[in-house]
């Protein structure tokens, strides 16, 4: 931006123009100043009084000539005259109401409010469009701007920063608008409003450049100002005028600033291009890591591939294998289980010997207890059949036998010989010596 651009700074002020050229003043202004406010110059004036006056005094004068009473020639002049002020008199009457209707009208432009006053007195505000002031002395004082939002340029100058340095210029731009036209047009005024918007915001722009540091000037340049814009709403509000946005467009450094920052940007836009340059570098690295990771990818699916028939070969083989060692098993089981009933045959069938043994064993048994039992009855039989017998020899006499001596000796000497005899013979002779005994 230009020196001159840079210093140009928005003026507000108010003008005075007929109702003709209000719209023009009002949209494009005059030699760059804006103008919020017009003060109409006004067409109305007393003079339409003067017809009704003079109709009323016509009206008068032609009552007066009705009323004289004379004939002939001279009462019918009279009579002429009569009608003649009387005609005069209603047009005289008529022009003045026209002229009166024709001044009493205002017409208020589309955006625009008018104050309207009675006796230098502001009674009240017009709305956009057709208005009759019928009182004599009540007309706009002023015309106010109260729908554009106006545009003002503040370039503020030797701005110093947190360094003390001070900066060429802050170019700030706003736009406000105005609320309350009567507030305005009575408290300020529209070139009163233009110092003090100038005052407000070059101590804002002020504050805030002093809480920046001068290699950060530029960071000003759309940077948020919504905190100014607050406070100048705080500081305009008295006056009925919000503003609607403000920004900063431009902030002119140093020279010496200037030319640390073209460097700064020099080295900037080199260092750009060098990360441009590595962001392409490293886009065809990546791009080719990509293409490997991609072929990696491939070959690793393709290792897969081959991993998972591999693996179900093994599966398959294993599950041949498993099949036929469950052949194998079930072979030996059933082996096993042909073993095992042949020997649980066999183990039955030689417990069925068994039992039978034992029953033919206990059967053995009772006939060898009987043939023991009936050995043992001929054994003590022939025990009983061989065994002495007490031969009783008596020598008491009590029986009446022979008790002599010859007769002990004969018996002494016969025993031996009978106990070497056989048991019949033995039984014989016993009884055959019992019966030489006797």
């Amino acid at each position: 931006m230009s020196a001159v651009s840079s210093t140009r700074r928005s003026v507000i002020s108010e003008a005075v123009a007929p109702w003709s050229e209000i719209a023009q003043l009002l949209r494009g202004g005059e030699a760059g100043t804006l103008v919020p406010v017009i003060i109409p110059r006004h067409r109305r004036r007393l003079w339409w009084l003067l017809p009704l006056w003079f109709g009323v005094f016509a009206l008068l004068t032609g009552v007066l000539l009705s009323a004289g009473g004379s004939e002939g020639l001279a009462g019918a002049a009279r009579g002429s005259l009569a009608a003649l002020s009387y005609v005069l008199g209603v047009l005289a009457l008529l022009a003045g109401g026209l002229w009166w209707w024709r001044s009493s009208i205002v017409e208020i432009e589309q955006g625009t409010n008018g104050v309207l006053t009675r006796y230098g007195a502001v009674t009240r505000t017009l709305d956009p469009g057709r208005h009759y002031l019928w009182h004599p002395w009540s007309r706009v004082e002023f015309v106010v701007d109260t729908a554009t939002e106006i545009p003002y340029s503040a370039p503020v100058m030797a701005c110093p920063t947190q360094e003390n340095v001070p900066l060429r210029s802050i170019e700030f731009f706003l736009k406000f608008r105005i609320t309350d036209a009567v507030l305005f047009v009575r408290t300020i005024g529209a070139g009163n409003f233009d110092l003090v918007l100038s005052s407000a915001v070059q101590d804002a722009i002020r504050q805030r450049a002093r809480r920046m540091r001068t290699e950060r000037a530029y960071d000003l340049r759309g940077s948020d100002v919504a905190d100014m814009q607050e406070l100048l709403n705080r500081q305009l509000s008295r006056y009925g005028v919000r503003i609607t946005g403000c920004n900063i467009p431009d902030v002119q450094l140093p020279a010496q600033y200037q030319q640390h920052l073209a460097t700064r940007e020099r080295v900037a836009k080199e260092r750009a291009a060098y990360d441009q340059e590595w962001g392409l570098t490293r886009k065809r690295r990546i791009d080719s890591l990509r293409m490997d990771i991609e072929r990696a990818k491939k070959v690793r699916d393709a290792r897969i591939v081959e991993v998972k028939a591999a693996l179900n070969r093994a599966r398959e083989e294993v599950a041949q294998l498993l099949e036929e060692q469950e052949t194998n098993a079930q072979r030996v089981r059933f082996e096993i289980e042909t073993r095992g009933r042949s020997g649980l045959i066999a183990a039955e069938n030689e417990a069925r010997a068994q039992r039978r043994l034992a029953q033919a064993y206990r059967d053995n048994r009772a006939v060898l207890q009987y043939e023991l039992a009936r050995r043992r009855l001929e054994v003590g039989a022939t025990l009983a059949g061989s065994a002495p017998r007490p031969v009783v020899v008596r020598t008491d006499g009590a029986g009446g036998g022979d008790t002599s001596a010859l007769s002990t000796l004969l018996t002494a000497q016969l025993l031996p010989r009978l106990a070497a005899l056989p048991p019949v013979d033995r039984g014989a002779g016993s009884a055959g010596a019992v019966d030489g005994e006797r």
